[in-house]
């Protein structure tokens, strides 16, 4: 199974958040040992821990545009402009395919209110949109990252 359909069956099996989801789908290819990813990413789901801010399928893909910097050790910010290139080629990309980057406009529902979250739940919305902004994030990187 590619990447971008493992991170998508992830989501849909409920294994885990999009932000592991999509960071997870690389550990291999950059030598990052999976729990630690998965550990690195749980905060990220739900637009940063449910406060339905930047989408999580959005943080973990910058976290995997991160990896694929290589840090000098004469000058660690050498590639920090480079990272912050593909990030915006991600983000238009992104935005091109969904409209937004915003956890509570890609999904409509405003996760940092208790009870908005309890109906995105009971409405099975995570099962249902977010596989795939996450499918679609690890398509992107891949494109950007020249992967497959």
């Amino acid at each position: 199974m590619d990447r971008a359909n493992e991170a998508f069956e992830n989501m849909v099996n409920r294994k885990m958040n999009c932000s592991q989801a999509v960071i997870s789908s690389f550990c291999e290819k950059f030598g990052l040992e999976r729990n630690l990813a998965l550990q690195l990413a749980q905060g990220f789901g739900g637009g940063m821990g449910h406060t339905g801010q930047t989408c999580g399928a959005v943080t973990g893909a910058y976290m995997v545009l991160g990896l694929a910097q290589k840090i000098s050790s004469g000058n660690p910010r050498e590639n920090i402009d480079k990272t912050y290139a593909l990030m915006g080629e991600f983000n238009r990309q992104f935005k091109l395919l969904h409209g937004s980057l915003n956890c509570t406009e890609l999904i409509g529902y405003d996760l940092s209110l208790p009870e908005k979250l309890a109906e995105a739940r009971e409405k099975n919305v995570f099962a249902a949109l977010c596989p795939n902004f996450v499918r679609d994030s690890v398509k992107i990187l891949e494109s950007l990252l020249k992967l497959t």
